[in-house]
């Protein structure tokens, strides 16, 4: 699919709001971990494992890619950084491809 000039546009205003809350929540979870009741180097160790997974999201970090914007937003959407209603202001032909994908991923999951 070729990605409208408008539609990379409109994500690249878009993305960092969303990572922002994105990395918002993480804290608030981070927070949580380093609040419980557990032992200080049982919270440490889980802090930095948590982190260390976390770093791979596209809602920390991402390639600005034209090319790969697709399966960007398919990553934000796999890992809840945004939902479809976040990508209502995108162009029916982009919302249309990631409709399909995500109901063939769904699929592809179905024995």
């Amino acid at each position: 699919m070729e990605i409208s000039k408008a539609d990379w546009k409109l994500f690249r205003s878009k993305l960092p709001a969303w990572q922002e809350a994105y990395m918002n929540r993480l804290n608030q979870e981070y927070i949580a971990i380093l609040s419980g009741d557990s032992n200080p180097s049982d919270k440490f160790w889980a802090l930095e494992e948590r982190i260390i997974e976390d770093r791979k999201s596209p809602g920390v970090r991402c390639e600005l890619d034209k090319g790969k914007m697709l399966y960007t937003i398919l990553g934000l959407l796999g890992d809840k950084v945004i939902t479809v209603e976040d990508l209502n202001e995108f162009s029916d032909s982009l919302k249309k491809v990631v409709q399909s994908h995500l109901a063939f991923m769904k699929e592809e999951y179905v024995w």
